[in-house]
């Protein structure tokens, strides 16, 4: 564990970022810092950079803070919070490197180099960045801006409390969280289920349009740029979709791709206990959790699923040649 406090007390100028395409364990873990160091360090100034923030967020205190350019001054000290590896900062890296100090709170394995071990915190096992925030602030710092933000990463990264990486430690701690002065119901709704009328007509495009591979073991969907343009959409109008593929019946993997530019594609990886898609990603240049992991591809879309499908194949071969020697 980290002593946030300590590292900040002779800093007097902080910057707090997260990932490209922030969602929203990235939202939650920066806001609920940021609103905690403005509070604890009032004569410190204290910045939050995320790229292209989401409006599904805005009720998030602090949200209309948000920086969403780089400066071009310096900071004694950079926060990174939920980053993975530090390519995953796009344009706000420039900040992280002309830092003073770093420090890393992350639930991702990426982490190496970003910060030095003193000032990182980072546990793979963790439901989310947000709940390590929890513990790095502390239960007697919580007020009703750091509780809404962290119960909101937490909420989002657990698919609210569906996913394997829910412990009992997440439940308590959202338990906690949940008796300070916010509407815990409508962050759910806001944050999680709330869709426009374009992201349902994508997400019912994306399901009829979806294919069953593999034994009927892997759903692959993908939305072409030339949808996009006809649902005048862009790619945080495709949120949740993968997760949907996902509670498919019988269905081990959900791939859903769609295309950034010509035959260049967003790949999002779901999977249950049987697949592990943070190896798949890593083997083809991404990277995320076992359960969930994305990556960027090149090539026809058809290039793609052969690709990834291939890696799926290896997994379960591997899988049969255990349960073999087992037997």
């Amino acid at each position: 564990m980290i002593d946030l406090n300590k590292i900040c007390e002779d800093k007097q100028s902080i910057a707090i970022s997260s990932h490209i395409r922030p969602d929203g364990d990235a939202f939650g873990s920066t806001l609920a810092v940021y609103n905690y160091l403005k509070k604890r360090f009032p004569d410190k100034k204290t910045d939050i950079y995320l790229l292209d923030p989401n409006p599904v967020f805005s009720f998030l205190p602090g949200f209309e803070e948000i920086k969403t350019e780089p400066s071009d001054g310096t900071y004694d000290l950079f926060i990174a919070l939920d980053m993975g590896e530090r390519d995953r900062l796009g344009k706000n890296k420039a900040l992280l490197d002309n830092a003073g100090d770093v420090v890393c709170i992350d639930h991702h394995l990426g982490y190496k180099g970003i910060a030095p071990e003193t000032n990182s915190y980072v546990v793979p096992e963790a439901s989310s960045t947000a709940e390590m925030v929890y513990d790095v602030l502390g239960k007697d710092s919580m007020d009703d801006d750091t509780a809404v933000c962290i119960y909101t990463g937490i909420v989002c990264d657990t698919g609210v409390f569906q996913f394997s990486n829910t412990s009992q430690k997440t439940m308590e701690t959202a338990g906690y969280l949940m008796t300070f002065g916010f509407d815990h119901t409508k962050v759910v709704n806001e944050a999680f289920y709330e869709k426009t009328y374009r992201q349902n007509l994508l997400l019912g495009r994306s399901l009829l349009e979806s294919i069953l591979l593999m034994d009927k073991k892997v759903i692959v969907s993908v939305i072409p740029q030339r949808t996009l343009r006809f649902y005048n959409a862009t790619s945080k109008d495709l949120e949740g979709i993968v997760n949907q593929l996902m509670h498919t019946k019988g269905v081990d993997v959900a791939v859903f791709m769609h295309e950034t530019t010509t035959e260049e594609y967003k790949v999002s990886l779901r999977s249950n206990e049987n697949i592990n898609v943070a190896e798949i990603a890593a083997k083809l240049g991404g990277g995320g959790h076992e359960r969930a992991a994305g990556l960027n591809m090149s090539g026809s879309f058809y290039d793609v699923i052969n690709n990834v499908t291939a890696e799926i194949e290896k997994q379960y071969k591997e899988k049969e040649e255990i349960a073999k020697q087992e037997s």
